[in-house]
């Protein structure tokens, strides 16, 4: 007993050491710190457009990035040669396509708020096409990898995107939708739904958001076998079919160190065991005046692209949780203004002739999948 008191009671008193450590640490941020130019993007030497995307940091508190308007943006070859992008109102810039010549150096000139602003000048990068796609399970989720191998004195350095799309359904197929007053815009009835899938079957896209790099550096060969995205377990992602698109880059050594610091900067940190935060190297700067300072890191290179559809049967088992459940109510009109906001009708349960006396309702998100995606079918679809 007396052990066991004296160990609880150093637990707590080494708690409340800690508590008392922990004290909230507001930065100072110098004004020139909040307004710096941040230029994404590369130049693209293949097949597509080449965008650029111009903004300004912002106060620490407020973690969003602001679009820099009417700026001029060219892409300029050290042989006097240049292409305007245009300027598309939302702070990105782009051209449809632009014909390199491999022989010739290039960068990024850009006029904004009265100053000019270059990349260094670079020779053009050649990206590896994608040998495969591949996943396994791992940890109970699923973790998918992307392929790649180059001649050996080649690229070794490699940044990819992606885009995934899957299918969800939602938790209950409703077979009944509101009578609406026209007047009120209140519930007053009930009808029969005339396409109950309409609102069951959706499919949800978004875009890669963190930084996902590879190296072949330390391997005996050039080739990458590189975790690109991991879907938890049970996610959402694969209760039906699910899709990704991955784009890969090829990176000169110094682009990689940029988006290595990068990710440490904005990625990993939040304990005391994760990077601190550094200053990144950029090869973009202010000719108008050297002392500002410049966020971003321009190349020229191509893409490549691949895509898989992984489908539930492949992963079972894999149930998604659902934390969803049903209500009885009576349809009234005063029940149905009462609910109307919250919940939609899933099926009728007892009748008087015709008449739906009471039915089965549930939370909005878990009958109407359209809240959290789109029931367009995509293109690309099977």
């Amino acid at each position: 007993m007396i052990k066991n008191y004296f160990k609880q009671t150093i637990g707590l008193t080494l708690i409340l050491l800690l508590a008392q450590c922990k004290q909230e640490y507001i930065p100072k941020v110098e004004e020139t710190d909040i307004k710096q130019l941040v230029v994404e993007g590369y130049i693209n030497s293949g097949q597509g457009p080449t965008t650029i995307r111009l903004s300004r940091s912002s106060a620490l508190e407020d973690m969003v990035l602001k679009p820099e308007f009417n700026a001029e943006v060219n892409v300029e070859g050290d042989d006097g040669s240049s292409y305007p992008l245009f300027d598309n109102g939302n702070g990105e810039y782009s051209i449809a396509q632009i014909i390199l010549n491999n022989g010739v150096n290039y960068r990024l000139h850009i006029k904004t708020n009265g100053k000019e602003y270059v990349s260094d000048y670079c020779a053009i990068k050649h990206t590896p096409v994608i040998d495969s796609i591949t996943w396994q399970k791992e940890n109970d989720g699923v973790q998918i990898y992307a392929n790649s191998h180059d001649d050996p004195n080649a690229t070794k350095y490699y940044r990819w995107t992606y885009s995934e799309t899957w299918e969800f359904h939602s938790a209950y197929v409703s077979s009944l939708e509101y009578v609406i007053d026209p007047i009120t815009n209140n519930p007053v009835d009930l009808t029969g739904r005339a396409d109950p899938g309409a609102i069951y079957k959706c499919w949800r896209t978004q875009e890669s958001h963190n930084i996902i790099l590879g190296s072949s550096e330390k391997l005996t060969e050039n080739r990458i076998y590189s975790p690109v995205r991991y879907i938890e377990p049970l996610g959402e992602e694969l209760s039906v079919r699910y899709y990704i698109e991955l784009t890969q880059y090829a990176l000169s050594h110094d682009a990689y160190l940029f988006y290595q610091g990068l990710k440490k900067n904005t990625e990993q940190i939040g304990t005391l065991f994760d990077p601190q935060p550094s200053q990144v190297t950029t090869n973009i700067h202010c000719i108008s005046d050297p002392a500002e300072e410049v966020i971003g890191w321009v190349e020229i290179t191509d893409e490549q692209k691949a895509h898989i559809f992984i489908t539930n049967d492949q992963v079972k088992p894999w149930q998604t949780p659902v934390a969803c459940s049903k209500a009885v109510f009576h349809n009234d009109d005063t029940t149905l203004r009462a609910i109307g906001s919250a919940y939609l009708p899933v099926a009728p349960l007892t009748l008087r002739g015709l008449a739906i006396v009471t039915f089965e309702a549930s939370a909005r998100e878990c009958v109407d999948c359209t809240l959290r995606g789109t029931n367009i079918k995509p293109a690309f679809w099977p």
